[in-house]
C-alpha cells in the first residue's frame, strides 16, 4: 500500500529570501537551490539537500504539494525530482491531477460553499470597507473561491484581526494571518478534505503531512502523523496534537529537517 506525504509548500518546505532564517555564520550557511522564479527574479528556495530529500521521497511515497496558492502561483514552482500526479492548490479548492484540475471535485467543492457559507462577494466588501488604506498594500481574490489582503505587519492593528476573525465565524468563513498576507477562507475549504480524496483513489493507508499555518491545522489532524516548523502561526500559539511533532528548526532548515521526517517515516513504513 503507498504512503501519502502531503505538505504545505511556503515556509513549510520552500522558503523567501526573508523566510530563509540563516542565522548560522556565513561560511556554514547551506548552499540554496532557486525553485521558483517570478517576473525573470528568484523567489523561492530549498537547501541542496532538501532537493535530494525531495527526489528521493519522490521515488518512494506519493508526494502531495498542498497549498494555498492558486494554480497560476503553484505552477511556477518547479520542485526537484518526478513530477507529482496529484497536487492541490487554492487551499483543497482544485485537486490537479497530471497538472489539470478535477471537474467533479472542483464542482463539489463550489456546491458545498454554497450551501454552508456566506458568498465571497459578502466577504470581500466587508475587507474593502473596514481595512485600513494605512496598511492595506493590495486587495486580492484567489480563484474565485477565497480573499486575502496583503498587508504593511507593523502598521496592521491586531484588533482589526481578531474583529474580522469573529465577523466571519459567524458566516462560515475563518482567517488566518501569514507573514504579510491575512487570508479570509470559507471553512469547508480544507486542504484535508482534498488529501482524504487522493488517498482515496491511490489506495494509501498511511498519511503524512506537514505545515505552519492556521490553515494547515486541519491537514495535520487529518494526518496519522505530522510535523510543524518551529516558526508560523501553529508555533507561535504553541499549537500541538496528539500525532503531531513540533520540530526546534526554523527557516529553511526547517524545510530539510521536515523532508527528513518524512522520508525515515516512508522507509520505516515500508520495511515492516
Amino acid at each position: 500500500m503507498p504512503v501519502l506525504v502531503a505538505s504545505d509548500l511556503d515556509r513549510t518546505l520552500i522558503y523567501s529570501a526573508a523566510a530563509l532564517a540563516l542565522t548560522m555564520p556565513d561560511a556554514r550557511a547551506p548552499r540554496l537551490l532557486c525553485v521558483e522564479v517570478h517576473e525573470s527574479k528568484p523567489l523561492s528556495y530549498m537547501t541542496e539537500t532538501a532537493a535530494q530529500l525531495l527526489t528521493d521521497l519522490g521515488d518512494t511515497a506519493v508526494f502531495v504539494p498542498t497549498t494555498t496558492r492558486t494554480r497560476k502561483q503553484y505552477q511556477r514552482i518547479n520542485l526537484p525530482g518526478p513530477p507529482p500526479t496529484y497536487a492541490i492548490c487554492a487551499n483543497g479548492g482544485h485537486l490537479l491531477v497530471d497538472g489539470v484540475s478535477d471537474r467533479d471535485w472542483h464542482a463539489r467543492v463550489l456546491a458545498r460553499l454554497a450551501d454552508e457559507c456566506a458568498p465571497l462577494s459578502e466577504v470581500q466588501e466587508h475587507l474593502l470597507r473596514t481595512a485600513d488604506p494605512v496598511w492595506v498594500r493590495k486587495h486580492r481574490v484567489a480563484e474565485d473561491l477565497f480573499a486575502y489582503l496583503v498587508v504593511e505587519r507593523e502598521l496592521l492593528r491586531e484588533e482589526w484581526v481578531k474583529e474580522l476573525a469573529v465577523w466571519a465565524e459567524n458566516r462560515g468563513w475563518t482567517v488566518s494571518l501569514q507573514g504579510r498576507k491575512i487570508y479570509a477562507v470559507p471553512k469547508p475549504l480544507t486542504k484535508s478534505a482534498a488529501v482524504r480524496e487522493v488517498a482515496r483513489r491511490t489506495g494509501a493507508d498511511l498519511t503524512l503531512a506537514a505545515g505552519d499555518s492556521l490553515l494547515d491545522a486541519d491537514l495535520l489532524l487529518a494526518a496519522d502523523q505530522g510535523w510543524r516548523p518551529g516558526h508560523g502561526e501553529l508555533a507561535d500559539a504553541d499549537w500541538t496534537a496528539p500525532a503531531i511533532s513540533a520540530l526546534p528548526e526554523r527557516g529553511v532548515l526547517a524545510g530539510e529537517r521536515i523532508l527528513r521526517e518524512f522520508l525515515r517515516t516512508v522507509r520505516s513504513a515500508r520495511s515492516q
